[in-house]
C-alpha cells in the first residue's frame, strides 16, 4: 500500500485543481495561493518518493504530468480572464502542451509504446509555471513593500522566463522524440 503513496498524492493534486480554479475565480487569492502552493509542493514530494524508493507506476507516469498540466491550465486561464497575466503567455504554454501531447500520441501510434521521462528543462518549466501564478497572487494580495517588488519581477521578467522555458522545453521534447522516432524507424527498416 505504501508503494501507492506517490499515486495518492497525485490524485490529491488532481482533486485540488477545481478548488484552485474556483478560489481564483472568486478572487479569494490568499486561500488560492495556499492551495496552489500545496499542489506544487505535492508534485515535488510524489516525484521524490517515486524516484527515491522506486515506487514508480504506469499510472503515475501519465497522471502526474496530467495533474501538473490541468493545474497550470486552470490557473493560467483564470488569471488571463481576470487580466492578471497576458494571453500571449497562455498561448505559448498551452501550444507547447498541445504539440507535446500530439507528438506523444503520434509516437504511440507508430511504436505502440512510450516511456515518459521528464527532462531537467521540462521540470524547470513546470516549476516556473507553478511559481509564476504564486507570485502573481502575492502581487494581488497587496502586501505592503512585497507586492510592488514582486510585481516588478513578474512583469515582464518572469513572464518572459516562463515563455522561454515553455519554448525551450517544447523544442527539447520535439527534438529528442523526433530522434527516437527516426531511430525506431531505422530499426524497423523504414526508409
Amino acid at each position: 500500500m505504501i508503494r501507492q503513496l506517490p499515486n495518492l498524492i497525485t490524485i490529491a493534486r488532481l482533486v485540488l485543481v477545481p478548488p484552485a480554479g474556483w478560489l481564483l475565480w472568486h478572487q479569494d487569492y490568499g486561500v488560492a495561493l495556499v492551495v496552489i502552493a500545496v499542489a506544487g509542493l505535492s508534485d515535488f514530494i510524489d516525484g521524490e518518493l517515486a524516484r527515491r524508493f522506486d515506487w514508480r507506476s504506469r499510472f503515475g507516469e501519465f497522471a502526474d504530468p496530467l495533474a501538473d498540466k490541468l493545474l497550470v491550465a486552470v490557473v493560467f486561464v483564470v488569471l488571463v480572464l481576470q487580466e492578471h497575466i497576458p494571453i500571449w503567455l497562455v498561448v505559448v504554454v498551452v501550444l507547447r502542451d498541445v504539440v507535446i501531447l500530439g507528438g506523444a500520441g503520434a509516437y504511440r501510434l507508430l511504436f505502440h509504446d512510450i516511456e515518459i521521462s521528464p527532462t531537467f528543462v521540462s521540470k524547470a518549466n513546470t516549476a516556473v509555471q507553478v511559481v509564476l501564478p504564486l507570485l502573481v497572487l502575492v502581487t494581488l494580495l497587496e502586501i505592503p513593500a512585497l507586492s510592488g517588488l514582486v510585481a516588478a519581477i513578474v512583469d515582464p521578467w518572469l513572464f518572459g522566463v516562463a515563455a522561454a522555458f515553455a519554448v525551450w522545453s517544447g523544442l527539447d521534447y520535439v527534438i529528442s522524440w523526433s530522434r527516437r522516432a527516426i531511430d525506431g524507424m531505422q530499426e524497423r527498416g523504414a526508409p
